[in-house]
């Protein structure tokens, strides 16, 4: 297997685009990577384009807006891993020589109001199964349940991302917001708020990643350690797919801890050699949990950390130094491309206000339903 890097990125601001499509913005996010990379269209020789809500051949779309050129254009729907599915289909094309330089693409535009998952059965759907706000409440009573967290701890994570996407221009929400504003916020579904949800949004990132022969700029080219994608694990307990744990054989370890293992094996690291996270914080309380299970720390543990300030941009361990899906937004098909770009950014020392100092290893997870979990680590 050959070493690949990331020698280009490329994001569109993310918010609500009633005047743009997909492709606009997955062929804006493109030109970007292109030209952060120091290279034209003529050199990319694969695309693969994660989305969800944007039917056959979206990828091809947004191609189109460039220039068709006879080079494969896969499409990639892989529910929230969508975008990050797609960075190991092409970090997999790179690595095993089927392609010198190869492009991953996430975009989407999100329609209004709560998540249409069709993720279920039928059945599953007559039965309120695709709620996901409603799902999460469930994991959330349970973590409480079992480690004393409080709606306040969900709330400092909002606190905390909010402060962070106010440091970035991507983001949809570019303002703080204050303990009291979380909790004063309407119940969504108890014991989640309004601000514990994640803001969708309209949005396209992408990556190209090349082979070390194809690398022009190697101070900012960025070294893929490890890109891995799990499925579920029969008894394990996800609500946000539906699934419960089963009582007669639960698991050893679920999907997150499967994927972060291999992960960190592959990459030769551990958590403790990690300097900045892209946690999965659809919902403010699984960013606690999620820290968790990618081994950072013990369960039941987070909360507290977060209390200290582990996890602010100057703590021992920087989580969604971008605001993550709670401030920068969550347009299906494109979370995972935007926590690479936001480690790439780290990485690279090219992130502003919100720079972690010293940043030399970084790590991004994201869920989708199915379930999935991929985990992708990013070295200097």
């Amino acid at each position: 297997m050959a070493q690949v890097f990331v020698v280009g990125v490329g994001m569109t601001e993310w918010k609500v685009y009633p005047d743009k499509e997909w492709y606009d913005l997955g062929s804006e996010a493109m030109l970007k990577a292109l030209d952060d990379a120091q290279l034209e269209w003529k050199d990319i020789q694969a695309v693969f384009a994660g989305s969800v809500y944007q039917g056959t051949g979206s990828g091809h779309q947004a191609v189109k807006e460039i220039g068709l050129t006879g080079i494969p254009v896969v499409n990639v729907e892989n529910a929230c891993s969508s975008g990050s599915s797609a960075f190991r289909l092409a970090y997999q094309a790179v690595a095993t020589g089927m392609c010198d330089v190869a492009m991953a693409l996430g975009m989407e535009k999100m329609p209004k109001g709560p998540i249409p998952s069709t993720a279920f059965r039928p059945l599953e759907l007559e039965m309120g199964f695709n709620v996901q706000f409603a799902n999460y409440a469930l994991a959330s009573v349970k973590y409480m349940n079992e480690y004393g967290a409080t709606e306040e701890d969900f709330a400092r994570v909002t606190v905390k991302n909010r402060r962070n996407g106010a440091l970035s221009p991507y983001g949809r929400f570019q303002q703080p917001v204050t303990i009291e504003e979380v909790m004063n916020s309407r119940m969504v579904a108890k014991p989640l708020r309004l601000f514990h949800c994640c803001p969708l949004a309209d949005g396209a990132a992408a990556a190209i990643l090349c082979n070390g022969n194809k690398v022009k700029n190697r101070k900012r080219a960025i070294s893929v350690a490890a890109s891995v994608l799990a499925s579920g694990v029969y008894g394990e307990d996800i609500y946000m797919c539906g699934m419960v744990e089963s009582v007669k054989y639960p698991p050893k370890d679920g999907i997150v801890e499967i994927s972060a293992k291999e992960a960190y094996e592959t990459a030769g690291i551990g958590p403790e050699d990690i300097d900045v996270v892209q946690a999965y914080d659809t919902m403010a309380p699984s960013e606690l949990w999620d820290i968790e299970k990618l081994g950072f720390c013990a369960p039941g543990e987070a909360p507290r950390l977060l209390r200290e300030g582990v996890f602010d941009i100057n703590g021992d361990l920087p989580v969604n130094t971008d605001g993550g899906l709670m401030s920068r937004g969550h347009p299906l098909g494109a979370t995972g491309l935007g926590q690479i770009f936001e480690l790439v950014c780290q990485l690279r020392g090219e992130a502003g206000q919100r720079q972690v100092e010293k940043a030399k290893a970084g790590l991004a997870h994201a869920m989708g339903a199915g379930p999935n979990s991929s985990v992708t680590i990013l070295v200097k």
